[in-house]
């Protein structure tokens, strides 16, 4: 009794208008659901007796309601303080009660993760899931083990990178890319190493292999920074690694990592787009990854073997292997020379295989036969080409005469057989060049002439006929910048001949005469017409 009334004397004493106050504003918490969980997540911080709530929060970030982001970032705060504190780690010195609240936690922290992985494919929650995600993978692989060792959270990673490719939304993958894998190594590092089992887990759930297709390749081909040596090594989103034996701290196990992605993707490659995509950074982003060539050499070939703008395509690719990786592809000018064909000069790609020929024909020591070959099939080719292409192809050519000197017996051979010379008059040059030859070493351009770039001097474009008159001249120009000219299209050509400005205006027509089809009044003056010669307009008698 004396306790009770002593409880009852506390209650009496107290402040009877502050008591109604608190009242009051307890009961405008309990009506502001935001309140209630900023209360709800300082209880749980300060008291384990207040653990139970975390159940209470996780309910309210799954219902459909304005609080339910509220409730999942003051739930990730929770967690990360808890992590930070050691409350889900498992030590020897725990009771067997409080190992059954280590676990319980451990519990809830899984469900949690699964509640944002969740909310990755909801495009209003998207990228804020995606922060609390790795807020929390940024705490585990801190204070979760409580190793001496280097652990990182190698499953929930897997599983972020696999709803980073699920979701529909661009804006996810993009922040996952800007903000994430190409700012951190082990990030990096590990979203490489997740992509072959997130594009098994995806496909064993029937989605679209295109769909997957194109967000594999556009958040692996964003991670183009490859390191160069263990001192690039030095971005870690969660901890670095003591040991330098880790495979976080090696080069060659990065590389490996980006090499088995990519060999995973080009498993799926199944249409002629996607195989040009893959093509169009296959030498500068994708190659670089590669600690084993041979790996790409397949595709390569396969692409390089099939023609067209395909074959075009894989060039560089194929030229990278061979010199960077000593890949032995010994038909490779033979098949480049058979790429040379007529609608070679019409093609969108002909500005970047004409850079990629210029440094494939760029070796001194090529046979002067070869080199003969391309240029004797590049000129003729330009008998038929737009002028925007001629445009190139003859600086191109001059280019590779003063690279070749060799060939220049193509622009300028002296006949000294008296018999040759005279058969020659008579019934005229017959060119060596065999055009139907496959072989660039059996053409026998080297004995023929450039006598179609002559040919073009008389173009009807000005601008075609001016540039062919180059190999007229002497050549005392060392080389010219192809740059000024492989961009050149019809209206580049139209816009530069507009533009000049004429100093005397043409002759269109020396004498207009007073009559066309009829007879002049003084035809010694002004002759009568063709017409009116060859025809009468008069009246029959």
């Amino acid at each position: 009794m004396a306790g009770e009334g002593s409880k009852r004397k506390r209650a009496s004493t107290a402040d009877k208008p502050t008591k109604r106050r608190r009242s009051s504003s307890g009961s405008e918490d309990n009506d502001d659901p935001n309140a209630k969980i900023l209360l709800m997540e300082q209880g749980i911080l300060e008291s384990r007796k207040k653990y139970n709530d975390i159940t209470v929060l996780l309910s309210a970030a799954k219902e459909d309601s304005e609080e339910a982001m509220l409730a999942t970032v003051a739930l990730c705060r929770i967690f990360v303080r808890l992590l930070a504190q050691g409350s889900l780690t498992f030590k020897k010195s725990l009771s067997e009660k409080e190992g059954v609240v280590v676990g319980w936690l451990r519990d809830q922290l899984s469900q949690y993760k699964v509640l944002l992985l969740e909310q990755m494919a909801d495009e209003d929650l998207a990228v804020t899931a995606l922060t609390l995600c790795m807020r929390v993978l940024k705490a585990e692989g801190e204070f979760l083990s409580n190793k001496e060792e280097y652990s990182f959270p190698t499953a929930f990673i897997g599983d972020v990178v696999a709803a980073v490719l699920e979701s529909t939304h661009e804006d996810v993958r993009t922040a996952y890319i800007e903000e994430f894998a190409e700012q951190y190594d082990d990030i990096r590092y590990f979203t490489f190493k997740s992509i072959k089992p997130a594009m098994e887990a995806i496909a064993s759930k029937g989605d679209d292999s295109s769909a997957m297709f194109d967000r594999v390749f556009s958040l692996i081909s964003a991670l183009d920074g490859v390191p160069e040596s263990a001192d690039e090594l030095e971005d870690f989103y969660v901890a670095r690694p003591q040991k330098k034996s880790h495979p976080l701290r090696s080069v060659t196990q990065h590389k490996k990592q980006g090499q088995e992605a990519w060999v995973a993707l080009l498993g799926v490659v199944e249409t002629k787009d996607q195989r040009k995509r893959i093509l169009d950074v296959i030498s500068t982003i994708i190659a670089p990854w590669f600690t084993k060539p041979e790996l790409l050499a397949d595709f390569l070939t396969s692409c390089y073997n099939s023609g067209g703008s395909m074959s075009l395509l894989a060039l560089s690719g194929v030229f990278y292997l061979i010199q960077e990786r000593n890949l032995d592809y010994p038909s490779f000018y033979a098949k480049l020379y058979s790429l040379l064909d007529r609608n070679i000069l019409h093609s969108k790609h002909r500005s970047r295989f004409f850079r990629l020929l210029d440094t494939f024909l760029a070796s001194t020591h090529l046979p002067a036969a070869l080199v003969a070959s391309f240029l004797k099939r590049l000129a003729r080719l330009s008998l038929n080409a737009p002028p925007s292409a001629i445009a190139f192809v003859v600086p191109w050519i001059y280019n590779q005469l003063k690279r070749h000197p060799t060939c220049t017996f193509m622009v300028h051979r002296e006949i000294k057989d008296a018999d040759m010379k005279k058969r020659m008059m008579d019934h005229g040059f017959e060119d060596t060049f065999v055009a139907e030859e496959s072989d660039p070493m059996e053409t026998k351009a080297i004995d023929s002439s450039l006598w179609e770039l002559v040919h073009l001097q008389s173009h009807y474009h000005p601008n075609v006929a001016t540039i062919a008159k180059i190999v007229s001249e002497q050549f005392t120009k060392q080389s010219y910048n192809m740059e000024d000219f492989l961009d050149h299209s019809y209206a580049t050509l139209l816009d530069a001949e507009m533009g000049k400005n004429v100093r005397k205006a043409p002759v269109v027509e020396f004498h207009i005469p007073k009559r066309v089809f009829l007879p002049q009044d003084d035809p010694t003056a002004a002759p009568d017409s063709l017409v009116v010669k060859l025809w009468d307009f008069g009246t029959a008698a």
